[in-house]
């Protein structure tokens, strides 16, 4: 096998790429901010700072008007894609944390997306089963719980439109997706990928990005 690229992320690297990606707003420097200092022990659940960028250029450049999000926690995400939403866009956030969700809202408000995103506190498998089953979604991010991870993606394919994007976030787990004794959340993440992998409802592929993140697009 050749590796193609053997640059190794140190911190001054990850430093770089930040200083050379679209900076954070001050709403959303003040939201990754206060998570980890409100909570520091589950910070680690936020997405990654250069995914809030990519996440709104995804946005973007696939024209979305319509976005699901599995788990929203304080709302980094759902703020960086709902301000790449036109006017009269809507994302649905799902998530069953009013705690953690309050941060969200408060910093949605204070960006003046709030009316973009529809918060639904409650088990997302049910949210999604309420939705209509015909295709609709333009593009959903999934960053939830790990062992619903295909019981997600198997609720969002068919509601994706043509050229609709999924985001799944984590599909590299640490490195622990090595690992074929893996168990919990890392098992679920190596079945995920597997699944993924060999749906020819959808096209992915799956980028060196954070901890792993797998772009598929609806055929």
């Amino acid at each position: 096998m050749t590796k193609g690229n053997s640059t190794k992320i140190t911190d001054e690297l990850y430093q770089y790429v930040l200083d050379h990606n679209p900076p954070l707003d001050p709403i959303q420097r003040g939201l990754v901010t206060t998570t980890y200092e409100k909570f520091p022990e589950s910070a680690g659940m936020q997405s990654a700072q250069e995914q809030g960028p990519l996440l709104a250029f995804l946005v973007r450049m696939t024209g979305a008007r319509r976005i699901v999000e599995i788990g929203t926690f304080t709302g980094f995400s759902a703020l960086s894609m709902a301000q790449a939403l036109p006017a009269d866009g809507v994302l649905i956030a799902c998530d069953i944390s009013e705690e953690w969700t309050a941060y969200g809202v408060r910093a949605w408000e204070a960006a003046g997306v709030a009316d973009r995103i529809d918060l639904r506190l409650a088990p997302a498998l049910e949210t999604l089963r309420a939705m209509p089953g015909e295709p609709h979604i333009d593009m959903a991010y999934v960053d939830a719980d790990k062992e619903n991870q295909i019981a997600y993606w198997e609720e969002l394919v068919p509601r994706m439109r043509p050229g609709g994007l999924i985001v799944s976030d984590n599909t590299l787990f640490h490195g622990r997706v090595l690992d074929e004794a893996a168990t919990g959340a890392a098992a679920a993440i190596r079945a995920f990928n597997d699944h993924v992998s060999a749906d020819d409802r959808m096209e992915s592929v799956l980028l060196a990005i954070s901890d792993g993140l797998t772009l598929s697009r609806k055929r």
